[in-house]
């Protein structure tokens, strides 16, 4: 359902600012990790713990990327032993492409290092304005198709 009005420039700079927060907390805790990993790398590799596996042209779409560059970005993820790409018995010519036991571990210690990080800067929301935020926060996720938390986490925890 999308609203035909347009939002107030004062929305879209909370949201500008705020997703420069979010972003920087991200590039730290990935950073304490691998810093051979790039963002748009990272994204790949969240996309597939939240997909499973998938065929690359899934990904590129799910990636908003071209066909060859998430080709390649794969390419360098398994040079990194981040993910695995096999061919299934049924189709020789297709593709499959997953996350791999370290590229799930990465992922799963990134995610834990953004929540503690998040922890310690929600912890400054005054607790009056928290129910608020969460709802500002749902919409907007929704908005742009994102997996809600509980359904990734129920994801990670069935591995």
């Amino acid at each position: 359902m999308q609203s035909s009005e347009e939002p107030a420039e004062e929305l879209v700079d909370a949201v500008m600012t705020a997703s420069r927060a979010l972003l920087a907390v991200v590039v730290r805790s990935l950073g304490a990790v691998d810093e051979e990993v790039t963002l748009p790398q990272y994204r790949a590799l969240v996309v597939l713990g939240q997909r499973g596996t998938v065929r690359p042209a899934e990904l590129a779409v799910a990636l908003a990327v071209t066909p060859p560059t998430c080709t390649r970005m794969c390419g360098r993820l398994e040079a990194k032993g981040l993910v695995i790409r096999e061919r299934p018995a049924d189709d020789r010519r297709a593709v499959d492409v997953s996350l791999s036991p370290a590229g799930q571990d990465l992922v799963e210690e990134v995610s834990h290092r953004r929540r503690a990080e998040l922890r310690t800067l929600l912890a400054e929301v005054p607790a009056r304005r928290r129910a608020a935020v969460v709802e500002g926060l749902h919409s907007l996720a929704e908005a742009a198709g994102e997996v809600p938390e509980p359904d990734w986490a129920v994801r990670e925890a069935a591995r």
